[in-house]
């Protein structure tokens, strides 16, 4: 239980940021869904458009803390090949 005035606003700060951080990073992963069900499917266009989409989404997620850098630069190289596969 928090005893001061300070540790009871940083417990209402850590709820709301964890609310932000939890949207933010389920946006990530719906987007790298979209790339994958894409690949999945064999539509080279459509895995391309949904991979730009995603790679603002994901580095956005480096710069605000949510996501490691070299976690979201190998899960893009990672998706990027898998697109170029695609013929």
């Amino acid at each position: 239980m928090a005893n001061t005035p300070q540790a009871e606003k940083r417990i209402r700060r850590n709820a709301r940021r964890a609310a932000v951080n939890k949207a933010r990073l389920s946006r990530i992963r719906t987007q790298v869904k979209k790339v994958e069900s894409a690949i999945l499917s064999g539509d080279k266009g459509a895995a391309e458009t949904a991979l730009k989409q995603a790679q603002p989404e994901m580095m956005r997620g480096v710069s605000k803390g949510v996501l490691h850098k070299n976690s979201v630069a190998r899960k893009i190289s990672r998706l990027t090949k898998k697109v170029s596969a695609l013929a």
